[in-house]
């Protein structure tokens, strides 16, 4: 039997920067459906960034950020003929973007000291620069995966 189609629900663009990359990562970032909160955190964050990066528009460094962090290459767990292989395999647009912001999340959740808008701006304006825990994990996937390429004839 068929499972249901999963339909793609588009995200309506945050009202202040016009972007659905920051609507989406508001998502991301909210707790227990608290959106104001979320969306508090994520415009704090951008305006710190205009601040210390003394640009009038901040929504271009956080594209670079994303851009930045985005992995092309992940592992995933195959099994055959009883033994495990980590096999590399491209990613996928929309899991590209899922991953890039949740390590960007996780990062900035994970560093030391100040509210969460500046420790998301920290990590963001390091993401600009090739810096951070969240291009650190980016780095050791893509490790990863180069390191069990003699196993990516097992992709189907």
């Amino acid at each position: 039997m068929r499972r249901k189609r999963n339909i793609k629900r588009i995200i309506k663009s945050d009202y202040k920067w016009e972007s659905p990359r920051i609507a989406k990562f508001i998502n991301v970032i909210m707790y227990d459906g608290k959106k104001s909160v979320a969306e508090r955190v994520v415009y704090d964050a951008l305006e710190l960034i205009g601040k210390k990066a003394s640009v009038e528009n901040p929504v271009p460094v956080f594209d670079l950020a994303l851009d930045n962090i985005a992995p092309a290459v992940e592992v995933r767990s195959r099994r055959v003929g009883g033994a495990n292989y980590q096999v590399p395999v491209e990613v996928r647009g929309p899991r590209r973007m899922t991953l890039t912001m949740r390590w960007l999340v996780q990062a900035a959740r994970s560093r030391k000291g100040g509210s969460m808008a500046e420790r998301l701006a920290e990590e963001l304006i390091a993401a600009t620069k090739n810096e951070g825990a969240a291009i650190k994990k980016k780095l050791d996937t893509h490790r990863m995966a180069e390191a069990n390429k003699a196993f990516a004839h097992f992709a189907w």
